[in-house]
């Protein structure tokens, strides 16, 4: 069985809503709020060489799509197997992309052979995916922000509670974290 990874960049109230630019009103703030530390961003890299294949939500798609496939820092996850769940997209244009309708079908990806599955930025599917039972750890760089407002990772209502098992941690100079948790299931 695979292992589902949710990975994200989260100010530390919480907030994961557009970490590299977006809609949010302070859109882009891993980046211009923070000093830059390379050594924070080691867990993505390593991410990249370890996945064996990207899910992500329909929003996800529409801003990922158009940009990672000319990025080289992706070339990874440009090559691997990528997953949207969406009821509403029809024609994927990014290579190698398959649509998934359900979370039974995300499951069933997950009783498959292969690497770990990163869910990369999508909020709303990572609390449905832990809503269902699917997610088995979190890596979060937790950036010292607070935003006040906006998309969270963990839902404030009607959440089921998880506990979640602390199994790395660093700090960096910059005051960001890194805190990789597996689920207790």
């Amino acid at each position: 069985m695979r292992s589902l990874i949710v990975t994200e960049f989260m100010s530390l109230d919480g907030v994961v809503d557009s970490p590299g630019g977006g809609s949010h009103p302070h859109a882009g703030w891993t980046f211009k709020d923070v000093e830059m530390d390379e050594a924070a961003y080691e867990i993505k890299g390593r991410e990249q060489q370890e996945a064996g294949a990207l899910l992500i939500g329909r929003v996800s798609y529409d801003e990922f799509a158009p940009v990672w496939p000319t990025m080289a820092e992706f070339a990874e996850y440009n090559a691997m197997p990528k997953y949207v769940v969406s009821t509403t997209l029809t024609d994927p244009q990014w290579h190698n992309t398959t649509v998934l309708r359900s979370l039974d079908e995300v499951a069933e990806l997950k009783r498959g052979e292969g690497g770990p599955i990163l869910v990369h930025g999508s909020a709303t599917l990572a609390q449905r995916l832990a809503a269902a039972g699917l997610v088995d750890r979190y890596h979060l760089l937790i950036f010292p922000l607070v935003l006040g407002g906006g998309r969270r990772l963990f839902a404030a209502d009607g959440a089921d509670k998880q506990k979640l098992v602390l199994v790395e941690h660093a700090t960096y100079g910059n005051g960001v974290q890194l805190a990789v948790y597996d689920v207790a299931h």
